[in-house]
């Protein structure tokens, strides 16, 4: 029977010069800084994401929806009085980032003459700027035009219509619920979110 020898000893030493040890400690760090630079910038695009999809809050600007430009916030003036509403979305100023990773949080602002306004909807507005979910409460289509002869917010997919001066009541359905209004004001000559949406912005079974 062929027998192996086993040798048994101590395992030989790799003895680095101080050159090769300095360099082996520099590829670790730069492999960890390129490990913890790639986990930042993962957490930094989840943040984001999650920002773009939050509904308006407080303090928030609005920018016009769909544009290629660097996000502007908006003025009263750059709203039409009694004109085709225009579409925004909420604009998070410190954090950089347009919330539009959502349809529902898509906003339809239109003027109108303060003077003409109730007192209870003259205290959402600013400067007679009124701001309304762009998303129909019957199906969830797009609120996107203006019926210039009842000066209402009109939906195409099955033509319900909302009043803004009566902070976007039903005229004519088969809408039945009203469209979720958005509290502005004017901060530093800028169009800002005052508050929450009045009710869950889209489409719900009973509407």
């Amino acid at each position: 029977m062929n027998q192996r020898r086993i040798t048994t000893g101590p395992m030989p030493v790799r003895i680095c010069s101080p050159d090769q040890a300095r360099r082996d400690a520099l590829r670790r760090g730069a492999c960890a800084c390129i490990g913890a630079g790639l986990s930042a910038a993962g957490m930094g695009a989840a943040w984001a994401n999650e920002t773009a999809s939050q509904r308006p809050v407080a303090g928030d600007r609005l920018v016009l929806a769909g544009g290629d430009e660097a996000p502007r916030p908006l003025a009263p003036s750059d709203v039409p009085l009694g004109a085709k509403p225009v579409q925004v979305f909420p604009f998070d100023a410190a954090g950089g980032v347009v919330r539009d990773g959502s349809r529902l949080n898509k906003v339809l602002l239109v003027r109108l003459d303060p003077a003409g306004l109730d007192p209870a909807v003259r205290s959402r507005a600013a400067d007679g700027v009124l701001a309304f979910s762009a998303v129909c409460t019957h199906q969830g289509c797009d609120v996107s035009e203006w019926n210039e002869a009842e000066r209402a917010l009109l939906c195409f997919c099955h033509f319900s219509r909302f009043d803004p001066a009566r902070l976007g009541q039903v005229i004519a359905g088969p809408a039945t619920r009203s469209l979720p209004n958005l509290p502005l004001k004017v901060d530093s000559g800028l169009l800002t979110v005052a508050g929450a949406f009045s009710a869950a912005p889209g489409a719900k079974a009973s509407g």
